[in-house]
Parts: C-alpha cells; sequence; structure tokens
C-alpha cells in the first residue's frame, strides 16, 4: 500500500472507472464509518479515504495505490486533474476534468482545510463525461 499525495495526481490522466462506498475504520475509540472512493487512472488503482474525526468535522485521511477491483468501469476517457483553487478557509482539492467538455467528474480532498470545521470532499459526477452529453441534455 504506497501512500501518494494529491499533488502527485495533477496533469493528464485516462480514467476508466469509480466506485464510491462506505467502510468500517479504526478510530481513537474504536471503530466507525467512513466514506472511501476508489477510481482508476491509467490502469492504476487509487483509494482515497475519509477521517470523520468527531462527526462535525472530516477530512481526507489518505490517498493511496491499492490492489481492490472497481466494479463501476466504463470506456476509458481522458481527464486533467488540477489542483482546486482556495476558497475563503482554505482547500486541499484536487478536481478531474473532462477533456472535452471541461467539466469536472471527479473532486477527491479536503474543503474549508484551514477553519474549525473542515469537510471531506468526495464528489462523482458522471453525468459530466463526454459519452453521457447525449444523455444529460434530454434529462433536464
Amino acid at each position: 500500500m504506497k501512500e501518494i499525495n494529491l499533488i502527485d495526481l495533477v496533469g493528464e490522466h485516462i480514467l476508466s472507472g469509480v466506485d464510491t462506498s462506505s467502510e468500517r475504520i479504526r478510530s481513537y475509540g474504536g471503530y466507525e464509518d467512513a466514506s472511501c472512493i476508489k477510481f482508476v487512472l491509467d490502469n492504476i488503482t487509487y483509494k482515497a479515504t475519509e477521517d470523520p474525526d468527531d462527526g462535525y468535522r472530516s477530512h481526507l485521511k489518505q490517498i493511496f495505490i491499492c490492489n481492490e477491483s472497481v466494479s463501476n468501469t466504463f470506456v476509458p476517457h481522458k481527464v486533467i486533474g488540477k489542483m482546486k483553487n482556495s476558497s475563503r478557509y482554505g482547500c486541499d482539492i484536487i478536481q478531474f476534468f473532462d477533456v472535452s467538455t471541461k467539466e469536472v467528474v471527479l473532486e477527491i480532498g479536503t474543503d474549508n482545510s484551514d477553519d474549525y470545521y473542515p469537510a471531506f470532499v468526495m464528489c462523482w459526477t458522471p453525468e459530466n463525461l463526454d459519452f453521457n452529453q447525449s444523455v444529460k441534455k434530454y434529462n433536464l
């Protein structure tokens, strides 16, 4: 399990799968539920896990390369990873943009990273992929 930084994912990639889930993780007082997202870039599977912290705050706990399978796969599609510009209270979020639509298809990280209440971000928007545009325009 190789841990990586979000900045390591900046640049052009081929996205071919995304799964979201919830897992029981070890925490300070035992175990608790945490959101997770697995995604496939350039045939490498990455997993990002939430640290739910105390119920009011959360943040990206870690992102790492894993050997787990991703069940929601699709035709490989070119995306560009860019770090999101800081919000009022800062952020540590990577956004993946579809190269054709220029829309965000995947966001992962921590918003309000410099605030008292940071929040884990895990947003998968498949309707913004180029090959979903014909479906999107009929579902207004």
